[in-house]
């Protein structure tokens, strides 16, 4: 509230993305960061459960016309691990193969991050994949994702193990 507060105290007119990075403590949320862009990881597992064309929610922001009702999200839930070079955050990797994506399933949902295409896709990055999937639980989605990931191999490959519980 307090930042939206500001937002109209100074009088800007502001249609757009506004993306807060939260994080969870004994106290509470805390506030992190704000952009004016998406979140990354954090869009990988919202706009899968948005069934609403994005580009019209876009040219309603635009025109001011957008409401509450023109945000139509499935039911499903959605959750997703990234999967990262060896060292990340405080170092990345590159030049790692990477293979197994061809026996993904295919509802599974790969956003690529850090990588490249040489002779073959290869790690360019510190956080290299978003494996992602829908389920009509909590569950499901979990166990959707973690049994693809063991599809996939690069050489430093790290990621939790722990999203979803």
């Amino acid at each position: 509230k307090p930042a939206l507060k500001g937002i109209q105290a100074e009088m800007m007119d502001y249609k757009g993305i506004l993306f807060i990075g939260l994080m969870i403590t004994a106290q509470g949320p805390k506030v992190l960061e704000f952009n004016v862009r998406f979140g990354d990881p954090e869009t990988e597992v919202l706009l899968p459960r948005l069934e609403t064309d994005l580009v019209d929610l876009f040219l309603k922001t635009i025109k001011g016309t957008i409401t509450r009702e023109d945000l139509v999200w499935s039911q499903k839930t959605c959750l997703g691990v990234v999967l990262a070079t060896a060292g990340y955050p405080e170092s990345s990797g590159s030049g790692q193969a990477i293979t197994g994506l061809d026996e993904v399933d295919a509802e599974i949902m790969l956003f690529h991050a850090g990588t490249k295409r040489e002779d073959q896709l290869v790690t360019n990055g510190g956080r290299v994949l978003a494996v992602v999937a829908l389920g009509d639980s909590l569950d499901q989605a979990r166990t959707k994702v973690y049994s693809n990931i063991k599809k996939i191999h690069f050489d430093g490959m790290q990621y939790r193990t722990d999203i979803g519980r």
